[in-house]
């Protein structure tokens, strides 16, 4: 249990260092230092079942080969059934198990001195010790593997539930029909976006989240702010400004994945070269910030508003073009024309949530 918490915990760490590094930038360099050399990165991509089958093997050779220490080797099984039962669960767990104490009896019966010691040379003795030994590392296997299960359940029932709140905030946020499909809208592109730039399934929600609420704040700005035509006093262009740093204000409090978004809201009017609410640039801009941006526009401009009409999509596209590298991160934009080229920026008629 606390090998799943964990992951949980260090990734609400890191969301608060990025927030720190976020109001306070450092120098780009600074980054490289985080990077993970590349074949640790190739490391991780190795299929985990590849691990656990060489892990076996490897543990036969010992038994085979160490000759003072064979029932010592016994005991490293364990390390491949509870590896299985960590990353697969309990059937895997259960198969891993098996596995273990077939090999151990097949290299027993071709090779009946595997197990032999100085204390017991009885062969029922022997056997006696790998049944022993095969109950407890299945009844481990089982045991280990229904945590997991039980465990993932219930992730799977936060999940849920933590969609449901998302869902709940998204209408409380909405003062109008607009802001709410604006969200809505925002948060389907730019997953999209997030998916093409090959990013991990929990980055890819968190730019989901953080697409539903990226306009909390507007809830203290006021509607006639909001629907003005285009000429706004700095007052109010202060006003609407200060909406990003309200919603970070009201989501503070929260902890877990909703604080993870945080940093994300608070840089998501952030330009890419430094000229947006905040004196951020560049990649000190969180990715998943630089997506909502694109995405944000490309939503807004291509939507009616009271003192406009939507433009058509191919003009949005290439104006979102002109602006890499200056308002939007080159590498985002790209992205956003792939996903464009593919149609996936089209939302069916249906969806008018």
């Amino acid at each position: 249990m606390e090998g799943l918490v964990a992951p949980i915990t260090n990734r609400a760490t890191m969301a608060d260092a990025l927030l720190c590094s976020h109001l306070h930038p450092r120098d780009s360099n600074d980054k490289s230092k985080a990077v993970k050399p590349s074949f640790l990165r190739d490391l991780e991509n190795v299929n985990k079942e590849l691990w656990v089958v060489l892990l076996l093997f490897l543990l036969a050779g010992l038994l085979n080969l160490v000759v003072a220490s064979q029932r010592v080797v016994l005991g490293l099984y364990t390390l491949p059934t509870v590896m299985s039962a960590y990353l697969y669960g309990r059937r895997h767990a259960t198969l891993t198990a098996l596995a273990s104490v077939l090999l151990v009896v097949l290299l027993a019966w071709f090779n009946p001195n595997v197990l032999a010691s100085h204390e017991t040379a009885i062969v029922w003795g022997r056997w006696m010790d790998v049944t022993i030994w095969g109950g407890t590392i299945m009844i481990t296997g089982y045991l280990m593997g229904t945590l997991y299960d039980h465990t993932k359940q219930q992730v799977r029932e936060l999940r849920e539930t933590y969609n449901g709140v998302l869902l709940i905030l998204r209408h409380f946020i909405s003062k109008d029909k607009y802001t709410e499909n604006h969200s809505y809208r925002v948060s389907i592109y730019a997953s999209k976006i997030a998916a093409a730039l090959n990013l991990g399934p929990e980055r890819i929600e968190d730019v989901r989240a953080a697409a539903l609420l990226h306009d909390i704040g507007k809830l203290d700005v006021s509607r006639d702010v909001l629907y003005k035509a285009a000429r706004l006093t700095e007052e109010e262009m202060t006003e609407i400004r200060q909406h990003v740093d309200r919603g970070v204000a009201l989501l503070e409090p929260i902890g877990g994945s909703l604080r993870r978004v945080i940093p994300i809201i608070l840089a998501h009017h952030d330009k890419f070269d430094g000229s947006g609410y905040h004196p951020t640039s560049g990649e000190n801009i969180p990715i998943e910030a630089r997506i909502i941006s694109v995405a944000d526009v490309y939503d807004s401009l291509t939507s009616d508003r009271p003192y406009r009409k939507a433009m058509m999509p191919l003009d949005v596209r290439e104006m979102i073009a002109r602006g890499a590298g200056t308002e939007f991160d080159p590498a985002v934009v790209e992205a956003f024309q792939t996903v464009f080229r593919r149609g996936q920026m089209e939302l069916p008629t249906f969806v008018t949530v």
